[in-house]
């Protein structure tokens, strides 16, 4: 590293779980993040903060008025400039070493095929139920790290599915891709600002963990969930489903 990084991740080098090591690896990483608004924007800061040497950004949405109230990587003067652009800056503005690739198109299991291999994690921020899958069945089958997180009204849920391990459960264990799911979203139901926040630096926070080697458990197996209302945290703890339409319960 340069003088100029050490001087700028100093405070994750200090970390003893992280040091020079874990700071490197993650300047040689490549993350990918699905999802430009509310949990890709403190996605995005953080990881570009944090030193992520390359980040990929892929939505297809414009900036909007109605998004700047919890949308934080983007301001009034960008509203009806693309969503992957606007981050872009923000994060460029923070950390002008970061490599983000800005991808204006709407994701599908195509465009998947092209963008998960290369990824050393993926951050599932997208905002519908066809879309989780897709990337989830994309990161199982090229067995590359998952953080998914959601939030709606009060509420958010963060997990991680992780297909290197055996015992790692997929987005499909939990929530089958053939159930019945009524798909609520926040122009219709609301969502209480600050929660993406948080949701978005968990997820932040996990993918870092996973790149930088980080030898602490993760929150694969494991459903966290916050109930903004009364800002408590419970867990559930998911098995793996030898059923499963996707991993099928099976290493890989």
């Amino acid at each position: 590293m340069t003088d100029d990084q050490l001087l700028r991740y100093s405070r994750h080098i200090l970390l003893d779980e992280v040091g020079i090591e874990g700071q490197e690896r993650a300047l040689s990483s490549h993350a990918l993040v699905i999802g430009a608004g509310g949990l890709g924007s403190p996605v995005a800061l953080y990881l570009a903060s944090a030193g992520v040497g390359r980040v990929t950004l892929v939505d297809d949405d414009a900036v909007d008025l109605t998004n700047l109230q919890r949308q934080i990587a983007h301001t009034t003067a960008r509203v009806g400039m693309p969503k992957v652009q606007s981050a872009a800056q923000a994060m460029r503005a923070i950390n002008p070493e970061v490599q983000v690739t800005a991808l204006q198109t709407r994701v599908n299991a195509a465009a998947l095929e092209g963008l998960v291999p290369s990824a050393t994690v993926v951050l599932d921020c997208s905002d519908n139920y066809a879309t989780r899958h897709a990337i989830n069945a994309a990161c199982v089958r090229h067995a590359v790290p998952l953080v998914a997180g959601a939030v709606i009204r009060f509420d958010g849920q963060i997990t991680v599915v992780d297909p290197r391990s055996a015992l790692s459960p997929c987005y499909a264990c939990v929530f089958p891709p053939d159930a019945e799911f009524e798909e609520v979203r926040c122009s219709t139901m609301g969502v209480f600002a600050p929660l993406v926040g948080v949701v978005g630096s968990v997820q932040a926070a996990e993918a870092l963990k996973i790149m930088m080697g980080i030898a602490a458990p993760s929150l694969a197996g494991r459903l966290l969930m916050l109930d903004g209302r009364s800002m408590e945290w419970s867990t559930m703890h998911l098995q793996r489903s030898p059923h499963c339409s996707v991993c099928g319960g099976t290493g890989g």
